[in-house]
């Protein structure tokens, strides 16, 4: 899996220093996840930020610079996105992202853990 290993970084860093947070992190959707407390919460995938929002501020976020639907067979995913670089080359525009996500993470449903195959 190839992802930009200094924005992983740069989670890494960021989430370090918000306290009580329980950080794991995970490869998927073809790059790293950090999931925060158990959930999904920011992904590095190939160059690209992917960030899991409130789905009700759809509008709002889809206006910011760097904004990239989630498209999944063919269906977009609400409350999911990606963000070109160009969306967090500011650290106001990193921190944005962030917080964004990270205020949506304690209202976030859990994915269910897959059964494993016998």
């Amino acid at each position: 899996m190839a992802y930009d290993l200094k924005l992983a970084d740069c989670i890494r860093q960021y989430l370090a220093e918000v306290p009580a947070l329980k950080v794991k992190e995970k490869e998927m959707f073809s790059g790293l996840a950090f999931l925060v407390n158990g959930k999904m919460c920011v992904n590095v995938s190939g160059e690209n930020l992917m960030c899991r929002f409130n789905p009700e501020r759809f509008d709002e976020v889809s206006e910011r610079m760097g904004f990239l639907p989630m498209i999944m067979r063919g269906k977009q995913l609400n409350g999911y996105c990606y963000v070109s670089p160009d969306g967090f080359r500011t650290k106001k525009d990193f921190q944005f992202w962030m917080q964004l996500s990270l205020a949506y993470n304690p209202q976030a449903k859990s994915s269910k853990p897959r059964k494993k195959a016998k």
